[in-house]
């Protein structure tokens, strides 16, 4: 059983204030077909909108909000865990493989590099070579069939970047490009599949007339004390190299740790057969938030969504969803009482002051409004909890 958290090093890239945006700049025939999948979606939604009986139930969740099952110092409200979860004299007692509790200065420079550099890397425009296979491209094309444009296959100037050898686009589309110049029009020359999901387009052979824009090369600044203070003393509080990388390992270290910490406290631990119903609730409203937002962004009601098969799965209805998640819940919900079970033991609280001070510390910024915000002091305060708690049993585990 792992520990669901918010993760350190994810946290880490959040803080250098850029997320990586993952682009996929589909060829004519993924960007029709996601179209399709759009239409037919909004389609069912729209033939389906009338709220059920069953989505009545849940109307609730338009006020859901993260923080409401947390109390001012990041506790379920009203809930005593230690009366739920039975803890060991000797809890905190763990020991773990001595291979976690190495981070090498390689895996340090690797990951300031994918992680931290890489969200201030900037692009240059290459318009002097010709492309080559690896190389990200930005392009523009008409397509054709029997030398009429069809739908869906005309970036209309707009542009769209593409990696080379990457398999993004139609069969053999790629291949075409390597070996023009930036400033070329040719025509790229491909074949849809039989399968390919279009009446109009399957097995239909399409001329693309294609525009090399240029080749986008990134470019990664490079890591210097006056770097990290430029950039990461306001954020993270972070002035040289040094505090960068003691920072990174000890996030690589704690999420290198945590769930095999996590499972040693929990096969420690009972837990009583009922568990407090406000936190089996609330980690049942957690999970069906996520369907009433999905829902809400399609503009289609929950049930609807649950039988459309869009999140991997098609229940005929919201309690066959409930059901099949049954066990998820209570995990969770074990989980969190542990969790602060061992935090009542340790006596460890988070008020607004432990978590503006100890939020920097696991999460890679100092300033926490951007996710008090998003989700309620009181249910930050919780993630921080959780992260002391898991902090001080790692500092004391044993290695083998």
């Amino acid at each position: 059983m792992k520990l669901n958290t918010i993760h350190r090093l994810t946290a880490v890239g959040l803080a250098v204030g850029m997320t990586a945006a993952l682009a996929a700049c589909g060829n004519s025939a993924d960007t029709a077909a996601s179209s399709e999948t759009a239409e037919s979606t909004a389609e069912t939604a729209g033939e389906a909108s009338a709220e059920t009986a069953a989505d009545a139930e849940y109307a609730y969740l338009a006020d859901f909000s993260f923080s409401d099952a947390f109390d001012d110092k990041g506790y379920l409200k009203g809930v005593t865990a230690t009366d739920y979860v039975t803890l060991p004299d000797d809890y905190a007692d763990i020991t773990i493989s001595a291979d976690l509790g190495q981070v090498s200065d390689d895996d340090i420079n690797n990951y300031i590099d994918s992680n931290v550099l890489s969200n201030f890397a900037t692009d240059t425009q290459v318009t002097d070579r010709a492309a080559a296979d690896g190389d990200t491209v930005n392009i523009d094309y008409v397509g054709r069939i029997d030398g009429v444009e069809f739908d869906g296959g005309n970036t209309n100037g707009n542009g769209a970047d593409l990696t080379l050898g990457s398999g993004t686009y139609i069969d053999n589309f790629e291949d075409q490009i390597v070996g023009h110049t930036p400033g070329e029009t040719f025509d790229v020359t491909v074949t849809f599949p039989e399968d390919y999901g279009n009446d109009d387009l399957n097995g239909k052979e399409a001329v693309f007339e294609t525009t090399l824009n240029y080749i986008k090369e990134s470019v990664t600044p490079e890591l210097t004390d006056d770097w990290v203070k430029d950039n990461l003393s306001e954020t993270m509080s972070l002035n040289n190299v040094a505090e960068l990388k003691d920072f990174v390992k000890a996030t690589m270290l704690y999420d290198n740790q945590a769930s095999d910490v996590y499972t040693a406290l929990h096969d420690k631990a009972s837990y009583t057969d009922e568990l407090p119903q406000v936190a089996l609730d609330y980690y049942r409203d957690v999970l069906l938030y996520r369907i009433y937002t999905y829902a809400q962004n399609y503009g289609t009601d929950m049930t609807t969504l649950l039988g459309s098969g869009m999140l991997g799965s098609t229940y005929d209805s919201i309690d066959a969803y409930l059901q099949d998640a049954n066990d998820s819940i209570r995990s969770i919900t074990q989980q969190a009482l542990l969790m602060q079970a061992v935090a009542e033991k340790m006596g460890f609280t988070c008020d607004t002051a432990t978590m503006n001070a100890d939020f920097g510390r696991y999460y890679g910024t100092t300033d926490p409004s951007q996710y008090v915000s998003a989700y309620g002091e009181n249910y930050i305060k919780m993630n921080v909890l959780q992260s002391d708690v898991m902090q001080n049993l790692i500092d004391n585990v044993k290695y083998e």
